[in-house]
């Protein structure tokens, strides 16, 4: 049975940034995929957007790690021509009640350290956005956009060049802890078993049944997965916004929002549908939704418009009743096994967060 010093399961944008963290750190990295590349679930299905860190509730890991991470990102992006583009976004409500809300969202941003959101009447955002319709706003100057894929290269790229080697089409099929670190087994057409000192549970969607099937860890202490499908449609004609447009945010997401991709080209999304499996399906009656919710901040949005894109699942660790969670991120102190580190309900801001959370692990590990 072969030894290495480290293995990362999961090649999602976590995954790969704590593989180029370790991997630069020295450490011998080994990337077990589950698919045929890397990036390919929830990485590969979201908005692409750099966020700013407002929504998350003081002191939790999300806020944290991702105002750290907005900082890491854009540096990083620059650094490695990544494209990229701080756009900026609007948070707009659409009445007088919700004009109040926005004093809450910007009192919470600024106890996560995000110092730059500015309160703006109707006529100030219409002056900035002729289309829309609101009754005041909030604008993030750092909010941005992302070439998610691109990032994920540079990424991968880096950790390769440090030394670390990925595995794909290896299903991680057992777990085991031992005195001398942990045994690992794959499946797929070449199943193989290997030992490491150190070990580092990114699986995304499945970390949670990962985690509870471990022989050695206390499986009480892992969450059970929740699934929540965001639905993204996109716009057939030229979008009249230049930056991105957020409503005040809904229980388990940030409503139906529309944002840019670096060409310009608008899409809306995602909303909240609750499900009981992995199911990347639209189903395009939900477009019918979709257009009343847009239509609150842009009414002359044409019927029409929207067409069907694509959907992602945020891997959640609470039940919807529970409105809120934060990223849950094992180390040894939490279940006293030396060199392991479990990542439990890393949605959004994971992205804007990846390189936070790769410091973030690795200290973890070193402490």
């Amino acid at each position: 049975m072969e030894r290495v010093d480290t293995i990362v399961i999961g090649a999602g944008v976590v995954g790969l940034a704590i593989a180029r963290e370790l991997a630069l750190s020295g450490r011998e990295v080994v990337v077990l995929e589950a698919n045929e590349s890397f990036g390919m679930e929830t990485s590969a299905r979201n908005s692409e957007v750099i966020h700013a860190g407002i929504y998350y509730p003081k002191g939790g890991l999300m806020a944290r790690l991702c105002v750290e991470g907005r900082a890491l990102l854009y540096d990083y992006a620059a650094a490695h021509g990544i494209a990229h583009r701080r756009c900026g976004k609007l948070i707009v409500a659409a009445d007088a009640a919700e004009v109040a809300t926005l004093d809450s969202i910007r009192a919470r941003a600024a106890a996560n350290g995000v110092d730059d959101l500015r309160a703006i009447s109707r006529d100030e955002a219409l002056a900035m956005e002729p289309a829309l319709a609101c009754a005041g706003a909030l604008v993030s100057p750092s909010t941005g956009v992302i070439d998610s894929h691109g990032y994920m290269l540079a990424l991968k790229g880096e950790a390769e060049a440090a030394g670390a080697m990925f595995a794909f089409h290896a299903p991680v099929t057992r777990i085991a802890a031992g005195a001398r670190g942990f045994v690992v087994e794959t499946g797929g057409a070449e199943a193989m078993t290997l030992a490491c000192d150190r070990l580092i549970n990114a699986a995304g969607h499945g970390a949670p049944a990962l985690a509870q099937g471990m022989a050695g860890y206390d499986a009480r202490l892992a969450p059970r997965a929740f699934f929540a499908r965001g639905n993204y449609f996109t716009l057939t004609g030229r979008s009249p916004f230049t930056r991105l447009i957020y409503p005040v945010p809904q229980p388990g997401g940030l409503g139906v929002h529309l944002t840019l991709d670096l060409g310009g080209q608008a899409k809306f999304g995602p909303d909240v549908e609750w499900i009981e499996r992995l199911d990347y399906a639209v189903d395009p009656a939900r477009g019918d939704t979709f257009y009343a919710a847009i239509r609150r901040y842009w009414p002359a949005l044409p019927d029409g418009a929207l067409a069907p894109g694509y959907a992602g699942v945020r891997p959640k660790i609470a039940p919807p009743e529970a409105g809120t969670q934060d990223f849950l991120i094992q180390g040894p102190r939490a279940h006293g096994l030396t060199g392991l580190a479990h990542l439990f309900g890393i949605e959004s801001p994971g992205l804007t967060a990846s390189l936070a959370i790769a410091r973030h692990v690795r200290a973890l590990l070193e402490a």
